[in-house]
């Protein structure tokens, strides 16, 4: 486990910031262990010895970089709530920078941990959701179900069907998941 503000926390925010930097400098697939490791201050040992090589360094930097930065919008209602949060989540992860990351988290990861990782901050968000919706007395689904309904369609459609992915998309999405008798949960073709 890495301490907060310790020598290895400090080794990986030089690491993932020389890659960031170098990658828009010149390219992602220019990038090698050297150069990041002269960039970041380090021994090229030191980034092979943590990350073993650069699929696996552009893994970590990618999990870190689709980690949230902020808890979901409060709009007064689950439906609100969720289509805010599902059009987001859309709009990042299917740009070419989430694509990107989405791709390398995978790529350098055969385990799947830093999916699970992905997986969880979406889990996390959308589990403040449904509590505050819940607070609110508002009938929610569970986590695992709006993975299922929401999610799930978002990111396979993203990775294997970009085409046409618009807001529209998400919204159909969220109003199949709360109304399952709503004219919009059925996708247009």
């Amino acid at each position: 486990m890495v301490r907060p503000g310790g020598r290895s926390a400090r080794v990986q925010a030089a690491v993932h910031t020389a890659v960031r930097e170098l990658a828009s400098e010149v390219g992602r697939e220019a990038l090698t262990v050297p150069m990041v490791a002269q960039r970041a201050g380090v021994t090229p040992s030191t980034v092979y010895r943590r990350w073993g090589d650069m699929q696996e360094l552009l893994s970590d930097v990618a999990v870190e970089r689709l980690r949230p930065e902020t808890a979901p919008g409060d709009h007064g209602t689950l439906s609100a709530d969720l289509t805010a949060w599902a059009e987001q989540f859309l709009d990042e992860m299917a740009s070419p920078t989430g694509r990107a990351y989405i791709r390398d988290a995978l790529l350098g990861d055969p385990d799947g941990g830093n999916a699970g990782q992905c997986s969880a901050y979406a889990a996390e968000q959308i589990d403040v959701i449904l509590r505050r919706a819940s607070g609110r007395g508002e009938p929610a689904p569970g986590v695992e179900t709006v993975v299922d309904r929401v999610v799930a369609p978002m990111m396979y459609r993203i990775l294997f069907r970009p085409d046409g992915l618009d807001t529209a998309y998400a919204h159909r999405l969220v109003a199949g998941l709360l109304d399952p008798n709503s004219p919009n949960s059925t996708p247009s073709r």
